[in-house]
């Protein structure tokens, strides 16, 4: 497909009730307001197109950034690419999603992640550490510095309470990716967890809720889901 067949699509897929929703949490126009499962339909003409994916997410329209996370080709992209999209997510459902998702699938996503967290920048900081959640869900544990990761999660003990609003959020999302990802470290991420205690993050004129660390994993123990991997970081 063609960018402008795409955005005819897209078009037809426009929802005004998913639209006032999304503008609630930070999306910005133009824009159709395309549910997530309509962006699927698409997709499933698409597959992957890494070139397409370039020129929807530069569009700046938060449906077809969106769906250029979707059909990313994570072994073409380069580092170059993720700096460009990281720099232009502009609201969280593309800085804490899209661009997470394909940069833990690229090559690059440790290398980013660990440079990302240390941004002033607090869309760019966020991407930083949802991209580490998503690369302890996907990578073995073999692959993983744990380490690394017993440091991170001190740190996040350490400074999520004063950091900005939606690092906060991606921090609180970390400790929660380790605890349930990587089996070795989750009774660890349990204690940061009560430590660290309530997260108070501004979520605008919505409902959403800041996960309670230390409930979520325990729900996840009591299911048996710990040490459970995915597949692919993006959904």
């Amino acid at each position: 497909m063609t960018k402008e067949e795409v955005f005819k699509e897209l078009e037809s897929y426009g929802n005004e009730g998913t639209k006032n929703v999304l503008i609630k949490h930070g999306a910005r126009e133009p824009f159709y307001g395309v549910k997530v499962q309509d962006l699927k339909n698409i997709v499933k003409k698409i597959k992957k197109d890494y070139q397409l994916s370039l020129e929807l997410y530069d569009s700046g329209n938060s449906d077809a950034m969106y769906l250029a996370g979707l059909i990313a080709d994570e072994k073409m992209m380069s580092k170059e690419d993720l700096q460009k999209w990281v720099k232009g997510a502009y609201w969280y459902m593309i800085s804490e999603y899209t661009v997470p998702w394909i940069a833990a699938e690229s090559q690059f996503g440790f290398e980013l992640a660990l440079e990302w967290i240390e941004s002033k920048e607090e869309n760019t900081a966020a991407a930083g550490w949802a991209t580490l959640s998503s690369l302890v869900a996907v990578k073995n544990d073999e692959e993983l510095d744990v380490g690394l990761l017993k440091s991170l999660m001190t740190r996040v003990e350490k400074e999520i309470h004063t950091s900005s609003n939606r690092v906060k959020y991606t921090m609180n999302g970390f400790v929660i990716s380790v605890g349930a990802y990587v089996s070795a470290l989750t009774n660890l991420a349990m204690k940061h967890a009560e430590k660290i205690g309530k997260v108070d993050v501004y979520m605008g004129k919505t409902s959403c809720k800041v996960p309670f660390a230390p409930e979520y994993l325990q729900k996840i123990i009591d299911k048996g889901r710990v040490g459970k991997k995915k597949k692919t970081a993006r959904c």
